[in-house]
């Protein structure tokens, strides 16, 4: 496992920040998440996306299904990465985004944590 990049996106007070993993193995994935889980106590979701050889899986995390883990794999396909895992965390900054919002933010901070590798 490699940490490749990570990306901040602030929207109405809620923080997103983008972790882009290089995968060695599947079985990396479950360490990547507990890790980010005790590095941001604070935070209330951690949405993510993987894709590693013929295996594919996303996780929304609580979110409105669809509006976050979806968008993060869509992203992953059209760039066709491959032996990733990127995640999501979210802070909630105490205002609701609305589901177009929401969604624009998970795939917005995707986005860039792609494109600055």
């Amino acid at each position: 496992m490699k940490l490749i990049n990570e990306s901040v996106l602030l929207i109405k007070k809620s923080k997103f920040v983008a972790y882009y993993y290089k995968l060695d193995s599947i079985d990396e994935i479950k360490d990547i998440l507990k890790s980010l889980k005790e590095e941001n106590k604070k935070a209330n979701h951690f949405v993510y996306a993987y894709k590693f050889n013929n295996t594919a899986g996303k996780s929304d995390d609580k979110e409105p299904t669809g509006s976050a883990g979806l968008q993060i794999y869509n992203l992953i396909n059209m760039n066709n990465l491959n032996n990733v895992l990127i995640v999501v965390v979210r802070y909630f900054g105490g205002t609701k985004l609305g589901i177009g919002p929401l969604t624009r933010s998970y795939k917005n901070v995707t986005s860039m944590v792609i494109k600055n590798i």
